[in-house]
């Protein structure tokens, strides 16, 4: 009986000599160029093996890489919801700095659910990464003791555990002036005229939102401005609006400032002020945080604080792959006054 099998029409991988016979280099010299190696290769070497690899349709086997070296290739990037372009921005930081480096980017999603943190975790562990990045805003939860023992577990095997502000022990951090930012914002529109705000926020325990809660209210405070209420709810478009819609329940006098905790949030907030009727701008004044390119398109634009957050993922990712990193200064934030915002009339 003849093999007519799907397996018989296919071609075996090439291997890593096949690379090294075609580009006429020793197997070390290919091992070296395509294993991401730190000794140094000639260029005229190093080109050619690429050539032969591409040629061969060649690719490394990242666990090979990670049985041999201890880690594979791979950076894992943990965000809390990959259609808030708040991550997007960190993530293309985050790509931008692997491929320097030769590093391929894995994304998880943890929905901001610490168990589900924990689970990711522990499957990641399994690819040995060369770092994982925890880009979901850190809770006071993060301490527990299972997330610990998870991010122990992964340097064990010689990953590098980042977060994007502070993380437990044996952590890299990149901070981010969440409550500077805040403040410098609250001073801003005060001197804008405005002296009643109410502040739509996450949960608290949620340490990016408790900051810029935090920090707000003391700038505002300090230039004369008072915070009237604050409403509780999630990072996302849904509870921008549906808080802005318990703060028009409860009474939202014009020439209020209402200081949502994200740009994403106060969009949310921005559409339920127009299906109420409510103007924003000349009636009830709206500002954000982290200037995402959308805060810019709506109408009108979004008084906001911008936050480099391209540069802050590429922070991280050279905190995960540097073996010199040495922590720095919080990126500086800037405010930015737009129309959401006008001067407030006597």
């Amino acid at each position: 009986m003849s093999d007519t099998s799907e397996d018989s029409g296919r071609t075996a991988a090439s291997t890593l000599h096949d690379v090294a016979r075609e580009a006429g280099v020793s197997l070390a010299t290919a091992s070296r160029v395509l294993n991401g190696s730190t000794r140094k290769v000639a260029d005229s070497y190093r080109e050619r093996v690429e050539a032969a690899a591409v040629r061969l349709g060649y690719t490394a086997n990242l666990s090979a890489q990670a049985t041999a070296r201890g880690t594979a290739a791979i950076i894992a990037l943990l965000v809390a919801d990959i259609a808030d372009p708040y991550f997007g921005q960190i993530a293309a930081g985050v790509v931008r700095g692997a491929d320097e480096a030769g590093l391929v980017v894995t994304i998880a999603i943890t929905e901001r659910d610490l168990d589900r943190e924990v689970r990711l975790l522990r499957a990641l562990r399994g690819q040995r990464p060369r770092g994982v990045i925890l880009a979901a805003s850190r809770s006071t939860e993060s301490a527990e003791p299972a997330l610990e023992d998870e991010i122990a577990r992964i340097a064990a095997f010689g990953g590098r555990v980042v977060a994007l502000g502070p993380g437990a022990d044996g952590v890299r951090s990149v901070l981010v002036d969440n409550r500077g930012g805040a403040q410098a914002l609250g001073a801003a529109v005060a001197g804008q005229g405005y002296r009643r705000a109410v502040v739509l926020a996450a949960a608290e325990g949620v340490r990016t939102s408790d900051d810029r809660v935090a920090g707000f209210g003391e700038g505002f405070g300090a230039a004369g401005g008072a915070v009237d209420r604050v409403y509780r709810g999630a990072f996302t478009r849904e509870s921008g609006a549906g808080l802005v819609s318990q703060a028009l329940s409860d009474g939202l006098e014009p020439g209020t400032l209402v200081f949502a905790i994200s740009d994403v949030v106060a969009i949310g907030a921005l559409s339920a002020l127009r299906e109420a009727g409510r103007r924003v701008g000349s009636d009830v004044a709206l500002a954000g945080f982290d200037d995402i390119p959308t805060g810019r398109d709506v109408s009108p634009a979004l008084t906001t604080v911008r936050v480099p957050l391209d540069e802050v993922g590429y922070r991280a990712l050279r905190a995960a792959v540097d073996a010199d990193w040495q922590p720095a200064a919080p990126l500086p934030l800037e405010v930015v006054l737009r129309d959401s915002t006008p001067p407030l009339r006597a």
